[in-house]
């Protein structure tokens, strides 16, 4: 079985060729670039294990050309048509928003789990032109929509394959062509799964439900789940299930983030010893930033990184007192962090409304201003492919020495937020940036207090995560010192025309109805 023109490394072509024989089982044949008759019952978990710049990015984008070139059908989430016998299909899944746009970015047309999990329900008459758009229908006659709007929608269409963009695009509104979601029912072929070092026991079998054929990516270096006792899904699969990629030196050659974050996986490094070869990178290669303080431009957009709950906390009001913020309000362009979704177990259809146009949680948000509702406030979901949307929303900033937060902006019920100018390493582990700082007093911290997880120090797999958020510039910030900014909050670099999902529209499933 031959792998594609693109060289491999050794791992990465025995990992090709035993998923070829995994997909062979699904139907899809990568040699000849073609589908054949499923195996009936047929069941399959791998997992491509690796570490940093060992190549699972890469060669989870050569195995999506690989099913796409053989007629594999991609489902995205947003619309899914009619169902053939003979048809064969893919998605590809990350846990957050964040994760999902980092691989599209790169050419790999993922969505977010929950998006697979939950599958909208389309009006009808409305759904004609979605099969239409799809290549499944003739062109229809919508009452209410003229030729030039259908071929505004079909001109969208041909540009950016997203069926509620190119709806959208024809005048509708989310409200009028998606009146609710519902669990998926059918089964899909194959599933790729990115970052599945944060997938929980739940999330992963229902996952093994939908997808007969799966293969997790995941890097056994990373944090596992808060709740797991360090332990990762894919560690209680077997060895022969387990596909491990070795670092490859041609992607990582002369990369001292990358450097630095496999130096950590030598037992003999201690902390102290870390920080010194975090300076002499920083004194040779300006990738590597060795700071005095945390600079608080940088914390609007690409969040301090912590270990302690206190240290969030204290550089969030250090944050907002830096930019003037009231007590009592927000400011445009102030970052949040999605918590949760506040409400009662009978409104489940609109928890799954809220999820599904991406407000879940751990969720990376711009607050951009009140909404046009009370208790409503206009959002950008960072990473979401239709980010701007209108939630009813509660927001709460911490405070220091404080048990009950301060909530400036509240509904009754809806989507519950955290400031998001500082994060725990927890949390943003799936994320990256262009420029990240790492909050190192707290890593002493952990350092300090002897834990460790599956045998491993804390502090090495807290600063390995840490490290690893950033893609082309690491901050070790190592002073309890806050820099000012030097320009206002602002919203220009986030102005986009409003999402056709909105929330808040006149669905009986939208967050409008939770105010």
């Amino acid at each position: 079985m031959q792998a594609p023109a693109l060289t491999f490394s050794d791992d990465q072509a025995e990992a090709y060729d035993r998923l070829a024989a995994a997909f062979l089982g699904a139907g899809i044949d990568l040699a000849e670039g073609a589908l054949t008759p499923m195996a009936e019952g047929r069941s399959s978990v791998l997992a491509v294990l690796g570490k940093a710049g060992s190549g699972k990015t890469m060669l989870l984008a050569e195995l999506f050309q690989g099913l796409k070139a053989a007629g594999v059908e991609v489902i995205s989430g947003d619309y899914e048509g009619r169902r053939r016998k003979d048809r064969r299909t893919l998605a590809i899944l990350a846990p957050t928003n964040k994760a999902a746009s980092v691989l599209r970015l790169r050419g790999v047309p993922a969505t977010t789990i929950h998006r697979i999990l939950y599958t909208p329900v389309y009006d009808p008459e409305y759904e004609k032109i979605a099969e239409w758009l799809a290549g499944t229908g003739s062109r229809p006659s919508v009452e209410g929509l003229t030729d030039l709007a259908l071929d505004r929608a079909h001109a969208f269409y041909s540009q950016v394959a997203s069926i509620p963009g190119a709806l959208a695009a024809a005048g509708l509104k989310g409200s009028d062509f998606i009146k609710g979601w519902k669990r998926r029912e059918e089964p899909l072929d194959v599933g790729l799964v990115d970052e599945s070092s944060m997938l929980d026991e739940r999330q992963f079998e229902d996952l093994h439900e939908i997808f007969p054929t799966l293969v997790l990516f995941g890097d056994p270096a990373q944090l596992a789940p808060v709740g797991q006792s360090g332990q990762m899904v894919f560690d209680r699969l077997s060895e022969g299930r387990k596909l491990i990629l070795h670092r490859i030196h041609r992607q990582a050659e002369d990369n001292p983030i990358l450097d630095l974050a496999h130096a950590l996986g030598d037992d003999r490094l201690g902390f102290q010893d870390f920080e010194a070869l975090v300076q002499e990178k920083a004194r040779a290669d300006d990738r590597v930033v060795w700071a005095e303080r945390v600079e608080a431009g940088l914390m609007a957009r690409s969040p301090v990184l912590v270990w302690r709950n206190a240290t969030r906390v204290r550089l969030i009001q250090a944050f907002r007192a830096a930019y003037g913020a009231p007590e009592d309000a927000l400011l445009p362009g102030e970052p949040l962090i999605c918590d949760g979704i506040e409400l009662p177990l009978k409104h489940r259809k609109k928890r799954i409304d809220l999820e599904a146009r991406g407000l879940i949680k751990g969720a990376q948000v711009i607050y951009l201003g009140e909404g046009n509702r009370d208790g409503f406030a206009r959002l950008h979901v960072v990473g979401a492919e239709e980010p701007q949307v209108s939630a009813a929303s509660i927001i709460k900033i911490e405070k220091p020495d404080e048990e009950e937060p301060f909530i400036p902006h509240a509904a009754r019920m809806g989507a519950a937020f955290l400031h998001g100018a500082a994060v725990t390493i927890h949390k943003a582990q799936g994320s990256q940036w262009e420029e990240v700082q790492v909050f190192a007093p707290d890593l002493y911290a952990a350092a300090q207090s002897g834990r460790s997880e599956a045998g491993v120090p804390l502090w090495k797999r807290l600063a390995y995560v840490a490290i690893t958020r950033a893609q082309t510039r690491l901050r070790w910030v190592v002073r309890n010192r806050l820099a000012r900014p030097e320009v206002p909050l602002s919203i220009e670099d986030l102005k986009r025309q409003p999402s056709p999902l909105a929330l808040g529209g006149t669905s009986p499933s939208a967050a409008g109805d939770l105010g």
